[in-house]
């Protein structure tokens, strides 16, 4: 089956063509860091993160370009309340945004350009579009200037939308504008704002406007044709629809095809952190592993909404654990596999399907429930291709417990784990000894003490095992 793909510009699932044989391109747009990244944030890093597992999976070699807009309103607004350089409180959060990346086994794009330091290509396409007619200088001395939507006959092809239609563009002063829907390409240097936020051009001092700053860094690195442009389903308009008009209208070809990932909501709206609702990915990885806050994001489907509750990410990590537990006993009995280079189709078929994660999941678990029965037996070849699988399948999901960067960081606490694990085997062989001299009393009260520290004890042909239970209530922020 080929890989097919849904295209927000055609609103249609079409098969995946690349622009180069054997080469993905893929474009999606950063955070403006102006503050810590929450779990809607992450989300779409997670999202973007799988799919390029699985073109590389699939064979491809993948270019993956993922900006920083480290200039905006908000951050110099942000910087302003604390008082500090907007600089500073951008490389701040730019910092905060790459643990959230790291911490939830996201890797890094292949290269992450930063806004400011992209000028000269901004400032070169300002002039493209001026001199072809689509773009204008604002005539108050501003020092603004304009796109022209209405002489771009394309523009709301992508959202679907007719200029008559749309609102006022919210994004500059609509003092020198000819409509109130044109945006703005750079933004005039006004008093009050730190000069160091702007930059010298023929028509004044100024900085970027943000729609701005993604044309220029995705043609720079990915050419005037890429096959993927993404970000989550806010941004296909305003900001997607004007890069794609700011693009084309200079003569690119831009993005084969348009992905959207859905919102992460919280009460059935959008997640932000003006309307208090965020949840911080720093501080929901202190309620349950990272680990299993990738799973929670990874088991819906990209382009279905998710809905944020503390419970939901509770449940899912029980689920997890589930696979975590299977491989942990697996790997015990076999001494371990490496994961397999041929996936159950089902699986395949599923993430060839729109990266159909709700379903690939659904064969990770069968996969799992099947090699459950097989543990009990002792090594043997079926057990061993079933760790394979789940392995395989984990993998590109970016959640085997056993590859990197999960790995690593199990093997950092070992002189730890090796202490406390030395402590509950003892207390186990407490409990064995009374089992065996028929002091059920006693067995039972070892049980309990260690349950209560939150040790789960499962018996096993092989002997007692134990595991930490996962907290029972989580709170929100």
């Amino acid at each position: 089956m080929t890989l097919r793909l849904y295209d927000t510009a055609t609103a249609t699932v079409r098969d995946f063509v690349p622009v180069h044989p054997g080469k993905v391109g893929i474009y999606h747009c950063g955070l403006t860091v102006q503050g810590a990244p929450h779990v809607g944030h992450i989300y779409k890093e997670v999202v973007f993160d799988v799919l390029r597992r699985w073109f590389e999976r699939s064979g491809y070699q993948v270019t993956v370009i993922a900006n920083v807009t480290d200039i905006d309103d908000k951050i110099l607004a942000k910087s302003a309340e604390r008082d500090v350089e907007w600089w500073a409180h951008a490389y701040e959060f730019e910092r905060e945004l790459h643990w959230a990346y790291d911490v939830l086994g996201c890797r890094p794009p292949t290269y992450e350009p930063r806004a400011t330091g992209h000028i000269p290509e901004m400032l070169e396409m300002i002039d493209q579009l001026i001199e072809a007619g689509h773009a204008y200088v604002a005539p108050d001395g501003s020092g603004d200037v304009y796109f022209d939507v209405k002489s771009w006959p394309a523009y709301g092809a992508l959202s679907h939308q007719k200029i008559a239609d749309m609102e006022a563009a919210e994004d500059a002063d609509p003092r020198g504008k000819r409509d109130p829907r044109d945006f703005a390409l750079w933004k005039g240097y006004t008093e009050g704002t730190p000069r160091t936020a702007s930059w010298p051009t023929p028509w004044g001092r100024g900085r970027p406007g943000w729609h701005l700053e993604c044309s220029a860094m995705a043609g720079k690195y990915l050419g005037e044709e890429f096959d993927i442009h993404g970000g989550g389903l806010d941004l296909r308009f305003p900001h997607h629809e004007n890069e794609l008009a700011q693009s084309t209208a200079v003569g690119q070809k831009f993005a084969r095809t348009w992905m959207h990932n859905a919102l992460v909501t919280t009460a059935g709206e959008k997640m932000s952190k003006s309307m208090g609702n965020s949840a911080v990915v720093r501080n929901v990885v202190e309620r349950v592993r990272p680990i299993e806050l990738r799973y929670y994001l990874v088991q819906s489907h990209y382009r279905s909404v998710v809905e944020f509750s503390f419970e939901a990410l509770d449940e899912a990590a029980k689920s997890f654990q589930r696979v975590d537990g299977f491989v942990a006993r697996a790997t015990e009995v076999t001494g371990g596999v490496a994961p397999a280079s041929e996936l159950p189709a089902e699986f395949v078929a599923a993430m060839d399907d729109d990266l159909g994660t709700p379903a690939a999941v659904a064969v990770l678990h069968n996969t799992v429930r099947d090699g459950n029965k097989l543990v009990a037996d002792g090594d043997s070849p079926a057990l061993r291709e079933a760790l394979a699988a789940v392995r395989g399948m984990l993998g590109v999901l970016g959640l085997d417990p056993l590859a990197e960067p999960w790995a690593s960081r199990a093997a950092a606490g070992d002189e730890l784990t090796e202490v406390v694990d030395g402590l509950v085997k003892a207390l186990l062989e407490q409990r064995q000894a009374a089992r065996a001299r028929k002091d059920y009393a006693a067995s039972d009260a070892i049980r309990d003490r260690l349950k209560a520290l939150g040790v789960v004890v499962e018996d096993t042909p092989q002997g007692s095992r134990w595991t930490l239970a996962a907290p029972t209530t989580i709170e929100g922020n």
